[in-house]
């Protein structure tokens, strides 16, 4: 057992407590500094929107991007960024119709940014024509050197094709440009909808969580705090890496789900501190020294297990761990000084324009105590019973199915879905994306022409286009086709046409395929949007091991250094993986299986669900999982510590902290709830995955589980050995 004592090594009590009346004597100056602060990150964080980047889902160590550099590099073709395709009443050599796709290949390869236009009307090319043959494309290639956003280069291609005049032909326009920049348009649009929803009710439940008017601002200061300063410190990023549009959401989600959850743990605490009759000076004081030191350690616990998406490649991922980082170390300097600065000056005003009379006597929570003690009566069935339905939500993650973003994620009614459907329809050339197959130069003929008619013999492969001729099922069926450069000085390329959508596990399983044929040397490289697909797959699981140990082994040390306990760190790590899993389930069984639409709105059913997604889901909801299980232990253990009893320091832990709980995961799964309307997939997988996590978290784990399972160890909760005990000792961060 550890014991308890105010004196001792560590980062205790005492440390806090100077902390919050350092604060208090310069409260003034701390919120003044504050508000100039907030004021500045906001004025230059909102400049990062038109800097965020709606891509990020590839590998940038992988095979396939190295094959991108090739083709940029060697063969000065690298994939467009934007497919224009024209479509009217005239056959495509129309002399009339070609004049005007001339016309526009010129007024298009002009505009700044513009690297190099391909145009059917230059060099004809069947992969260029549409299959009744009255259409046919402009391919785009964007520089990336040349200082302009892909965004304003497609805003100043629709805007040459608008002053054209175009009579009857009707203008489709596809490629990865158009839909970043529908995806980016669309997630402003989500953003702004999420807050219309999320702010009303969300001010409406701190009235009532907090019981009057001035008490529920504060939450607001912190979370606008967090908010602006993320925004700001991803505006500074943008000049330094690519920084993902998406990571948004979950800066304004978290952001303001945090400032809820620390500004009512400190508010709480502030009230009863003052309630026990101390002066506004001490009670700051002892504020920061019990609640902050909570809101610390669970920011750095939230921290810690964010930072775990930095293992992954893919800057999808590691934007969320610079905008979760960096959103929860703001909301954790906006509780723990400028809330309690706040404090300092308006004290017992706190209450304030209150909407209860009893405000400003702290609820003593008697009926969680009733309920921690009835579960600890028959702790068995409890823990059984709740296992069992958690294990039953999980169950559907068994059949998985993982897949990655594309144009699906948006509305079915998004013009990006609508134009790049018909181009699949009228160009099959375009419609199914080519792989390429890099050969090291030096390879002979006859060597290279085997090597295509193996890779042609792969199933779903229609067929591979070589410098030495056109291939199908291991046979040469005539020349090359004069649709790509075909040699360099240091590669050859082949190009195979594959049957399957390149973004799904289909293509992964043709990719694998392909590069398990026979190569004619060390060194070939396979390339194309299905094999980036495919890399990027086993680039998340590559790394996932890595994440999943740092995650594990960060969080068992922090909360050993917080309980000084060994069961507890491991019973938190298997609850919260309990819940985690049954978030998952839940998210295959709605967007993998097509189930409940009715509640989360329209979407379109690939069949799978993307694996970047759940992999942001599963961290995110991991991290908030903990901070409620510190909010919870912090509480049980400063009750153990003063009477040592277990049974007795769980039911007053879960009486003093449960309605904390509850209302703080109720508010956060508000925030997170409201990015279910979203029009964009990914965002609705996000806000359903994180709410069905808290609420499972905050009601079965924190409130039956986590009784039960305390009732049932006893006193070995709190058990370590000697040596861990003296390093507890010396290092812990309990209330020394």
């Amino acid at each position: 057992m550890i014991g308890s004592g105010r004196k001792g090594a560590g980062l205790g009590l005492v440390v806090f407590e100077r902390l919050g009346a350092a604060v208090y004597r310069r409260r003034r100056l701390v919120f003044i500094s504050a508000l100039i602060g907030i004021v500045f990150f906001a004025v230059l964080g909102v400049q990062a929107l038109p800097k965020l980047d709606s891509g990020g889902f590839n590998d940038p160590g992988s095979d396939s991007a190295a094959v991108s550099e090739i083709l940029q590099s060697e063969f000065d073709s690298p994939d467009a960024d934007l497919i224009v395709a024209l479509t009217g009443e005239l056959p495509a050599d129309d002399p009339r119709f070609a004049e005007l796709g001339k016309s526009l290949t010129t007024k298009v390869a002009a505009i700044g940014g513009v690297k190099r236009v391909a145009s059917y009307w230059l060099t004809p090319s069947p992969s260029l024509i549409s299959s009744d043959g009255k259409g046919a494309v402009l391919l785009v290639t964007y520089d990336p050197a040349g200082g302009v956003s892909n965004s304003d280069i497609t805003d100043e291609v629709k805007a040459v094709l608008a002053a054209a005049d175009l009579g009857k032909t009707q203008v489709y326009l596809g490629g990865s440009s158009v839909v970043g920049q529908a995806i980016t348009g669309q997630i402003s649009s989500d953003l702004a909808r999420s807050e219309a929803i999320a702010i009303p009710l969300t001010t409406i439940l701190l009235l009532i969580v907090f019981g009057s008017l001035v008490a529920a601002g504060m939450p607001l200061l912190v979370g606008l705090a967090s908010i602006f300063g993320s925004f700001f410190v991803l505006y500074l990023l943008t000049y330094q890496t690519d920084v993902s549009v998406f990571a948004l959401n979950l800066v304004t989600g978290l952001g303001l789900g945090l400032g809820i959850d620390y500004s009512l743990l400190v508010v709480s605490r502030f009230r009863e501190e003052l309630a026990s009759g101390r002066e506004v000076s001490t009670a700051v004081a002892r504020t920061v020294g019990s609640a902050g030191r909570t809101v610390v350690f669970s920011g750095v616990t939230v921290a810690l297990t964010l930072a775990a998406l930095l293992f992954f490649p893919q800057f999808f991922l590691r934007s969320f761990a610079y905008g979760g980082i960096f959103v929860v170390l703001f909301a954790v300097v906006g509780a723990v000084i400028v809330l309690p600065a706040v404090l300092g000056l308006i004290g017992p005003r706190i209450n304030s324009l209150r909407i209860r009379r009893s405000v400003d006597r702290p609820n003593r929570g008697a009926r969680w105590a009733t309920l921690a003690t009835a579960i600890m009566r028959r702790p068995w069935p409890v823990a059984i019973g709740c296992i069992a339905v958690l294990i039953l939500m999980a169950w559907p993650a068994l059949g998985a199915k993982f897949g990655q973003i594309d144009e699906r994620a948006l509305p079915r009614d998004n013009y990006a879905v609508l134009d790049s459907a018909a181009l699949t329809e009228d160009f099959p050339g375009l419609g199914r994306a080519p792989i390429d197959v890099m050969v090291p130069a030096g390879v002979d003929t006859e060597a290279v022409a085997a090597y295509a008619a193996r890779l042609s013999l792969v199933a779903s492969i229609e067929g591979v286009d070589s410098p030495v001729g056109m291939f199908e099922d291991g046979t040469r069926v005539g020349d090359p086709t004069g649709r790509a450069i075909w040699t360099s000085d240091g590669y050859s390329r082949l190009i195979a046409t594959s049957t399957e959508r390149p973004r799904s596990p289909e293509a992964e399983v043709v990719i694998a395929q392909l590069r398990s044929v026979l190569a004619p040397t060390a060194g070939v490289l396979i390339g194309g949007f299905a094999a980036q697909y495919t890399d990027s797959q086993q680039g998340i699981i590559r790394v996932l091991p890595w994440a999943l140990g740092w995650v594990l082994v960060t969080v068992l040390i922090l909360l050993f250094l917080f309980t000084g306990s060994i069961l507890l760190p491991i019973k938190a790590l298997i609850l919260n993986i309990l819940s985690l899993s049954a978030a998952i389930g839940v998210l295959v069984w709605i967007f993998q299986e097509g189930h409940l639409t009715w509640l989360v709105g329209d979407f379109v059913n690939t069949g799978t669900i993307d694996t970047s997604t759940v992999v942001l889901t599963a961290i995110v909801a991991f991290g908030l999982s903990m901070d409620y299980e510190v909010f919870l232990l912090s509480r049980i253990k400063e009750e153990y510590d003063r009477s040592g009893d277990n049974t007795a320091s769980v039911a007053l832990g879960l009486q003093r902290s449960a309605g904390i709980i509850t209302a703080a995961a109720v508010l956060l799964a508000v925030n997170f709830a409201a990015f279910i309307p979203a029009s964009v997939t990914n965002i609705k997988i996000l806000g359903v995955g994180v709410t069905v996590a808290i609420l499972l978290d905050a009601t079965i784990v924190r409130l039956l589980l986590v009784p039960a399972f305390m009732r049932i160890a006893g006193r070995a909760n709190w058990w370590a050995a000697a040596p861990l005990r003296r390093l507890h000792a010396r290092l812990g961060l309990a209330e020394h």
